[in-house]
């Protein structure tokens, strides 16, 4: 009985012919929902702007009459003055709070833990409000040994101002979430990164600054650029101390003197929106700074030398060789190297 190799006639198959494909055609899917959703928000878009252009209450002559006013320049002035300030403070103190709350102490970290607690637990304005009654709270400052007399004490209305209590409240405030938001962007760095540096040598400050707080920068620039945003608009509630210096309520005041409202908040609507764009744009140059070096792979990898086919070793008892750079013959692969050979 003979052995069939080829299938039940003993016969190879004959090999099928290869027929080319045609291109496939592909047609692009049609979203009729969609389209007559943007048609409609585009149409109520357009018929919002005409009605607002001839809505007599906009007054837009007396918008642009105050847009450029000297009141309101200067109140932009101070506007940005408490924005920056509070959040240098709030960027301090939160990187300090935020090491504390990562502290292996259990005082220091629940110290830190009430901090935030009490902060992120109450509303800006209340505590706002607390601080314009620090002066009756604390009616002098001084300084010495607990229960002797002070070195030395002061009024607290000499040297405590409005526009220094609301600097206070806004960045005692804000420190709050820049702590979590520091912690978060150092829990973000790989462990190992703090044990290689401590391999090295390198002491607490100059792993924190040189090795985890460089890579964390990735993880607190967004959120960090959006609580600048929030801050510039959080200036508005200064009243509670009271401020009343800032944008919002030089915009109120003049608004009690013309007996129109609706054009001044239009006014300081303009530069709240004006000074937030220039923020977003520096927001986002200084994350596409720190996020070099982590960006996707390309999509295709290009191969650095140039690939085909090599025969299988040993099949016809030759070898696949090249030459090498002395001019002596190697094989593949080549024994001077670990699992090859050397001719």
């Amino acid at each position: 009985m003979s052995e069939n190799t080829g299938g039940a006639s003993g016969t190879t198959p004959k090999p099928q012919p290869f027929y080319e494909s045609e291109p496939i055609e592909a047609i692009k899917l049609k979203h009729p929902g969609r389209i007559a959703l943007a048609v409609v928000l585009a149409v109520l878009a357009v018929l919002f702007v005409i009605d607002a252009a001839n809505r007599e209450a906009f007054d837009w002559p007396e918008v642009g009459k105050y847009l450029f006013d000297t009141r309101i320049v200067s109140a932009v002035g101070y506007t940005l003055q408490l924005t920056v300030y509070s959040m240098i403070i709030a960027i301090v103190l939160g990187i300090l709070l935020a090491v504390m709350r990562l502290s292996p102490n259990p005082v220091v970290k629940s110290i830190a833990w009430v901090y935030l607690w009490i902060f992120r637990g109450t509303p800006v304005y209340v505590q706002l409000t607390f601080w314009g009654l620090f002066a009756v709270i604390y009616p002098k400052i001084g300084f010495g040994i607990p229960f002797m007399e002070p070195f030395f004490e002061f009024e607290t209305n000499t040297i405590m101002t409005a526009f220094t209590l609301a600097i206070i409240g806004l960045a005692l405030n804000e420190a709050a979430y820049m702590a979590e938001i520091v912690r978060a962007g150092l829990l973000s760095v790989d462990k190992g990164q703090d044990e290689a540096a401590v391999a090295l040598g390198l002491g607490w400050w100059h792993t924190m600054t040189r090795v985890i707080l460089p890579q964390a920068m990735r993880v607190i620039i967004p959120p960090t650029g959006n609580e600048v945003i929030s801050m510039l608009k959080t200036t508005s509630l200064v009243n509670a101390v009271p401020f009343t210096l800032e944008l919002f309520m030089k915009t109120k005041d003049i608004s009690a003197v013309t007996y129109k409202p609706v054009p001044m908040l239009i006014v300081a609507s303009i530069w709240y929106l004006a000074v937030t764009s220039v923020l977003m744009v520096g927001q986002y140059y200084l994350e596409r700074h720190f996020a070099r070096g982590v960006a996707q792979r390309p999509d295709v990898m290009t191969p650095t030398v140039e690939t085909a086919a090599i025969g299988v070793v040993g099949t016809d008892g030759t070898y696949p060789t090249y030459e090498e750079k002395d001019g002596r013959t190697g094989i593949v692969p080549p024994r001077q190297r670990p699992g090859g050979g050397m001719v």
